[in-house]
């Protein structure tokens, strides 16, 4: 019988039965409170992520205030003050957020995922708003794209820093200069790509050293640019990332010479191919040629569908840094057993690495892809209703501190005996609904 490559364990987000719920989120707020300089930027914090825990249809603030009973009317100004333009450094929550997942979560083999994530927006006026492809939906949409950064351990999951993307034209576009003084963009922030905005985020994370990681995976978007990827080898961390099928390779490391000074112009310095080198191909072609004894079916635990049976490879061969051989890398090929889809990684593990490491790192998606997905369905990340830059990112640093609280709630039901948690998808428990504490 083949082996089950664990990627991370199931984390199912819903919580059922739990009567100190209010009384644990209690225990939980004093982590990040002490940050909170004034006590009713705390109230209102407290009172954000009860709602933001409770079960609504939607969790915009208004409704989410009025859920609560016993909150009076001014209420909602006040949140709606506190998340659009609250003078509170949410950056600093952060560090602190990252120092308890360390705590409850961290490990020395644990694995920091990069990946997008947009949310649909109406009219023009929100903070890096325009018709632009959207992922989710794989097509052109009105919406916003954001860059998060999430921790994968064996105890779980969770996100762990958020960063909203503006398109260049938000940037540079003269046309947008009345959108971009309302939505308050800070002047320092300037236009860049969407792999280079996950490599700063990801890199802030790893120079704190306020958690252990291992391994970087990340898209294809990120793992075609080699920039990134000598910028993770070179924290001494190894990388799983996802690469197009053009991504070029060779098989064995060609030779290469600095010219000879022909005495006319200047004397050649850099290095260059010698013209007997072979030409690099790409990994889709790498993939085609191979034998069908290179191929091992691979049976591992990802996402919420159970077991997926994949046909892999992995083979040791030599990255291309445009237009020399770069780093020794494992290119991974992952071929779907019934649909025949491949799937093509590059991997800086040691050449001797087992590959069934290789196999649970390029299986490394599903969990940040989850977390977003809970984030967004069962926590409200996407119903912020708020335009401006500063409130983008306030609401969802509420809603990753939200998520942690409720993967920190699973794991102490899971240690305990009397713990009941919910299989399925229920809710977070009506038992939030209650005036502020």
């Amino acid at each position: 019988m083949m082996d089950l490559i664990e990627t991370t364990p199931k984390m199912e987000l819903g919580i059922q039965d739990m009567e100190h719920l209010v009384e644990a989120l209690r225990d939980y707020h004093p982590l990040y409170s002490p940050l909170l300089q004034r006590r009713e930027q705390r109230e209102a914090a407290h009172t954000s992520l009860q709602g933001l825990l409770a079960e609504l249809p939607r969790k915009s603030i208004e409704p989410l205030v009025r859920a609560l009973a016993g909150a009076p009317p001014h209420t909602v100004r006040a949140i709606q003050a506190f998340i659009s333009a609250g003078a509170w450094d949410d950056d600093t929550l952060l560090l602190q957020h990252w120092k308890a997942v360390e705590k409850a979560l961290g490990e020395d083999d644990g694995v920091l995922r990069v990946d997008g994530s947009d949310f649909p927006k109406q009219g023009v006026h929100s903070a890096g708003v325009k018709r632009q492809y959207g992922g989710e939906w794989g097509q052109r949409a009105n919406c916003q794209a954001g860059v998060f950064v999430g921790s994968v351990s064996t105890p779980g999951d969770t996100l762990l820093d958020r960063r909203l993307s503006l398109p260049a034209e938000w940037i540079t576009d003269d046309a947008y200069a009345a959108r971009r003084r309302p939505c308050g963009k800070p002047p320092a922030i300037t236009g860049t790509t969407k792999p280079a905005l996950a490599e700063a985020r990801r890199a802030a994370i790893v120079q704190t050293r306020r958690l252990r990681c291992r391994w970087v995976v990340a898209d294809a978007a990120c793992g075609g640019t080699p920039r990134l990827l000598d910028g993770v080898a070179g924290l001494g961390l190894g990388y799983c990332t996802e690469v197009p099928h053009p991504t070029r390779v060779w098989g064995e490391r060609p030779a290469t010479h600095v010219p000879p000074w022909r005495g006319r112009g200047r004397r050649p310095q850099r290095e260059r191919l010698v013209e007997s080198a072979p030409e690099a191909r790409t990994v889709g072609e790498v993939a085609a040629a191979l034998p069908a004894e290179a191929w091992t079916r691979q049976t591992s635990k990802e996402g919420r569908q159970g077991p997926m049976v994949a046909e892999v490879a992995a083979i040791r061969m030599v990255a291309v840094r445009d237009p020399l051989p770069g780093p020794d890398v494992w290119v991974v090929l992952r071929r779907h057993r019934e649909t025949g889809e491949l799937q093509t990684y590059r991997c800086n593990a040691p050449v001797d690495t087992a590959l069934a490491t290789q196999v649970r790192m390029s299986g490394m998606r599903w969990p940040i892809d989850t977390c977003c997905e809970d984030s967004k369905q069962r926590l409200g990340m996407g119903d912020d209703a708020v335009r401006g830059w500063v409130g983008w990112h306030h609401h969802r640093t509420l809603v990753i501190l939200a998520h942690f609280f409720v993967v920190r709630m699973r794991l102490r039901l899971k240690k305990s005996p009397s713990g009941d948690v919910a299989s399925g998808g229920a809710g977070l428990g009506s038992g939030l609904a209650h005036p502020p504490v």
